[in-house]
C-alpha cells in the first residue's frame, strides 16, 4: 500500500478537520505542505499539524511540494478553478462541497481531468463507512425490498452572525444557502442509497435569516426506480438533527444523527412477517466502521493503490450538484424539473440563482412584477 503526498489548500476550520483525519490514515498519507493566502493563519495552522511546506499560492504549492492529492479546503467559489489548476498539473482532487457553483463550471472538470491524467473526489464522507455500505446492499434486493417511500430532513439552526462572513449566503460566492452547503450531504447520501433521481419539485423561501439566499427548502423527489421521497434543508431549526428514512417493501431503514455518525445512529425495522430475513440480513453485514473523513480518504487511496476510478467522483457528484440545481430551478419557476433538463442555455445552468431570478423571487419583486 502506497503512502500518498498530500496538500492542504486553505487553512481555515474544516482544513483542520482534514489534518486531523490525516493523521488517522494509518501511515497512508503524508501531509507535506499547506496553503492560505493569510501567511499567519498559514503559519499557525503548518506548526499545529507539522507541516514542512508552506505556500501563499497554490501554484507555488504544486511546483515545488509536488503532492499526489490537494484537498481543497477553501471558500465555495474557488473551488472548481483550484481544481481545475490541480488537475492540469497532473494531482489528484478531493474538493470540499459544494464542488462547483454550477453545472456550467462543475462541467469544465471533464476537459481538465483528461489533460492531467488526474482524478476528481467531492467531500461526501456520509456515504463512507459499514453501515453506510450495508444499507445500499440490501435496499432493492430481496431481503428489504424495493424501495418506496424516504424523507431526508437536514434541520439545522444558524443564527444571523453565520453570515458576518461577506461570502457566506451569497449566491455568487457560496451558490445558494442551506440546499447547496448544507443539506448536500444529507442528500447526497440519500441519493447514494436510492439510486437516480428522476423528477422534483420544490419551493424555497427566505423565512427568517439575514442572508441573500434561501435559508429554507422544500422539495419532493421522484426516482427512476418508482420511490418518492421529501427533502427539507433548513437553517431555522432550534433542535438540530440530520436524518434519513427509507421505507422499503420488507424493512424501515432509518439514521439519525447530526453531523457525522456511527453504526449506533442507523436502525433497521422488519414488516411483519418478515422479521428474521431483515434481521439475518443487517447482522451479516460487517458494521464497525462508521463515518467520517478519514473512511473516505481511506477509500481514495484504496481506488488509487487499485487503478480505480475515485469513490465519489465526477459524475456521482455531479447528479448531487444536479439535483441542487434543479431544486431551485423548479422553486424558482415554480414548475417541475427533470433529470437532464438542465442543459447550456437553461438559466439554471449557469448559476443556481437562475440569472437573477431566484434573488427577485426571494425579494418579492417577480411576484409584484407578475402582478402587475
Amino acid at each position: 500500500m502506497r503512502t500518498y503526498r498530500v496538500a492542504i489548500v486553505g487553512t481555515g476550520g474544516i482544513a483542520a478537520v482534514h489534518a486531523d483525519n490525516l493523521s488517522r490514515t494509518g501511515g497512508r498519507a503524508e501531509l507535506v505542505a499547506a496553503c492560505d493566502v493569510d501567511r499567519e493563519r498559514l503559519d499557525a495552522f503548518a506548526g499545529q499539524h507539522g507541516i514542512p511546506g508552506r505556500y501563499l499560492t497554490l501554484t507555488e504549492l504544486l511546483q515545488e511540494a509536488k503532492p499526489d492529492v490537494v484537498h481543497l479546503c477553501t471558500p465555495p467559489m474557488l473551488h472548481i478553478d483550484q481544481a481545475i489548476e490541480c488537475l492540469e498539473a497532473g494531482v489528484h482532487v478531493l474538493s470540499e462541497k459544494p464542488p462547483a457553483l454550477s453545472l456550467a463550471d462543475f462541467d469544465r472538470l471533464d476537459k481538465a481531468q483528461a489533460r492531467g491524467g488526474a482524478q476528481f473526489s467531492c467531500v461526501f464522507q456520509h456515504r463512507f463507512g459499514d453501515a453506510s455500505a450495508a444499507a445500499q446492499q440490501l435496499i432493492g434486493g430481496s431481503d428489504f425490498g424495493r424501495p418506496l417511500v424516504a424523507r431526508c430532513d437536514t434541520l439545522w439552526y444558524r443564527p444571523d452572525s453565520y453570515w458576518d462572513l461577506p461570502w457566506r449566503g451569497t449566491w455568487n460566492a457560496e451558490g445558494g444557502g442551506p440546499t447547496m452547503g448544507h443539506g448536500i450531504h444529507q442528500f447526497d447520501l440519500l441519493l447514494h442509497l436510492m439510486g437516480p433521481w428522476a423528477e422534483v419539485t420544490a419551493i424555497a423561501s427566505r423565512q427568517d435569516r439575514a442572508t441573500s439566499t434561501e435559508d429554507l427548502s422544500a422539495a419532493i423527489v421522484r426516482f427512476e426506480n418508482g420511490a418518492v421521497a421529501t427533502i427539507i434543508n433548513s437553517l431555522l431549526s432550534p433542535r438540530e438533527t440530520s436524518d434519513i428514512r427509507i421505507d422499503c417493501e420488507f424493512a424501515t431503514v432509518e439514521l439519525s444523527h447530526l453531523y457525522g455518525y456511527s453504526t449506533d445512529n442507523w436502525t433497521v425495522t422488519a414488516a411483519p412477517g418478515h422479521e428474521d430475513a431483515v434481521a439475518g440480513a443487517w447482522s451479516a453485514q460487517p458494521l464497525e466502521r462508521g463515518s467520517g473523513h478519514v473512511a473516505q480518504f481511506l477509500a481514495m487511496y484504496d481506488a488509487l493503490d487499485a487503478g480505480r476510478p475515485l469513490p465519489a467522483g465526477a459524475a456521482s457528484a455531479r447528479q448531487t450538484l444536479e439535483l441542487a440545481a434543479a431544486i431551485y430551478a423548479s422553486a424558482f419557476t415554480g414548475a417541475a424539473v427533470s433529470r437532464g433538463q438542465i442543459v447550456p442555455g437553461h438559466p439554471f445552468y449557469t448559476g443556481m440563482d437562475g440569472e437573477g431570478l431566484g434573488s427577485r423571487v426571494l425579494d418579492g419583486t417577480a411576484l409584484r412584477a407578475a402582478s402587475i
